[in-house]
């Protein structure tokens, strides 16, 4: 997964997340997602880091 793809990927996360939790704003989950995003970042393995992302983004937004 490119670069380019990786950042759309993690745009469809942050509308899903959005749509999940519509009583959190979306900056907040926005900024969720590039946290999460961003303690991935050194992993060789992109593929599976929207998956991730999104997984860790929506168990902090469930706390």
């Amino acid at each position: 997964m490119g670069v380019c793809e990786e950042l759309r990927a993690l745009t469809v996360v942050v509308d899903r997340l959005a749509e999940k939790f519509p009583e959190v704003r979306r900056d907040i989950i926005e900024e969720v997602v590039q946290q999460q995003h961003r303690a991935l970042d050194a992993g060789k393995v992109r593929d599976f880091v929207p998956v991730l992302v999104e997984h860790a983004a929506r168990e902090r937004l469930t706390q």
